[in-house]
């Protein structure tokens, strides 16, 4: 029985009713566990076509409001109004006359006299609401805790925020095949050349893509040009939040609670409690010794096509899949790239979704020639639950 994975709609389940309308669908039909396993998702899940090859969208999300002390001597125990210097960038136009701020390291609690100066970045406070003689060090981490207004008063300083717009760009990939008209009507042990070439030519050109939703750098040359060329940024580049365990205490090196952690804290902090990772061998083998100790490694046999491994952990599902393209690039079997699929999307130009051009050969060439098409992208649409887990080499058990 196969097991549903969130995100992904039911329109195109592989089953006997199943009927693909392009060839990106009839490869992910075919292969759907081949060299494009992200593509298969992103087929299966969510496409939407754009008229135009720069596409937008908005991110938005409701800010953390914390704040840094920066102050090297601190500020001492005592109450009545103060001043506190904060760290620059620090979004201080969020505290407000009457907010209530908290030190999240003493518990102290104090309340905004005056909006927050952006200039300056910095907020007055009456400290020590309650009669505490807490203290605040340097680099200690407020937060805004609510508002309390006096009875009768007037309605605090509006404040708004506004999402972030980010935009990609469709990519134009294009990977020909060509066979002799004497070719053609050569008999062949392995049989029909040109099939046999379409056929490879399909596994390329998704591999290429597959590649591209990896590694591409958002970028368009020449745009002002009549002949732009445009590059699809892929997850490396776009995912911005990152673990790098080569610059740990012990480069490479990142224990069982460390990565406990970083599931509950960060990658599960956002988003679905169901997550789908790619991952190099090196990082198949380290999460299948991890899955040993602790976890219950589980084969979903069918999930949409995907064969993975479903790791149920106190933060969330983990569904593992071990990159066949990751073991061919260097660096890349230390590597997790963890996305949320309801926030990631298959864009597509109008009209130019993967399809095959025939006979595209000049009018007296003794040949034939074809040509499989895309002009595509991806789309995050939000950022923060999609993660990235780099140069992780080994990992140790913690004692009991």
């Amino acid at each position: 029985m196969s097991t549903a994975i969130q995100g992904l709609r039911g329109t195109g389940q592989f089953s006997i009713d199943f009927r693909p309308t392009n060839y990106r669908e009839l490869f992910t039909l075919l292969e759907p566990n081949g060299s494009a396993p992200l593509n298969a998702l992103l087929a299966m899940a969510a496409s939407e076509s754009t008229d135009d090859p720069k596409y937008n969208n908005f991110q938005d999300e409701l800010p953390a409001r914390q704040m840094i002390v920066n102050n090297v001597g601190g500020y001492p125990g005592t109450g009545g109004t103060q001043t506190i210097q904060l760290t620059a960038g620090d979004p201080v136009a969020y505290v407000l006359a009457g907010s209530v701020v908290v030190n999240s390291r003493t518990g102290e609690v104090m309340q905004a006299t005056a909006d927050g100066d952006t200039v300056a970045i910095a907020i007055t406070v009456t400290r020590q609401i309650g009669g505490t003689t807490l203290t605040i060090n340097n680099g200690d981490m407020l937060f805004v805790a609510g508002f309390a207004a006096s009875e009768g008063s007037g309605a605090p300083t509006a404040i708004s925020f506004d999402p972030v717009v980010v935009y990609n760009y469709t990519q134009i990939f294009k990977t020909p095949f060509q066979v002799t008209g004497t070719l053609q009507n050569t008999y062949r042990r392995t049989g029909n050349a040109e099939t046999e070439y379409m056929t490879k030519a399909l596994k390329l050109h998704m591999s290429d893509i597959e590649r591209a939703m990896f590694f591409g750098r958002r970028v368009e040359n020449n745009g002002t040009t009549a002949q732009p060329t445009r590059f699809t940024g892929g997850l490396m580049n776009l995912i911005t939040n990152i673990t790098d365990v080569g610059t740990f205490a012990t480069p490479g090196l990142m224990d069982e609670n460390v990565f406990d952690r970083t599931l509950i804290e960060n990658i599960f902090a956002w988003g679905s409690k169901q997550k789908i990772c790619f991952g190099g061998a090196r990082i198949a083998s380290l999460l299948q010794q991890i899955g040993k100790d602790k976890w219950t490694p589980r084969q979903i046999d069918n999930a949409y096509g995907i064969l993975f491994t479903r790791y149920v952990t106190f933060a969330g599902d983990l569904l593992f899949y071990l990159h066949p393209q990751f073991r061919q690039i260097n660096g890349m079997a230390n590597t997790m790239v963890v996305i949320d699929l309801p926030y990631t999307k298959y864009r597509f130009l109008q009209n130019r979704d993967t399809r095959l051009y025939r006979n595209i050969q000049p009018p007296d060439a003794d040949s034939v020639k074809h040509q499989y098409m895309t002009e595509c992208g991806l789309e995050l649409l939000q950022n923060r639950p999609h993660a990235i887990i780099k140069n992780w080499t080994d990992v140790t058990t913690p004692p009991p």
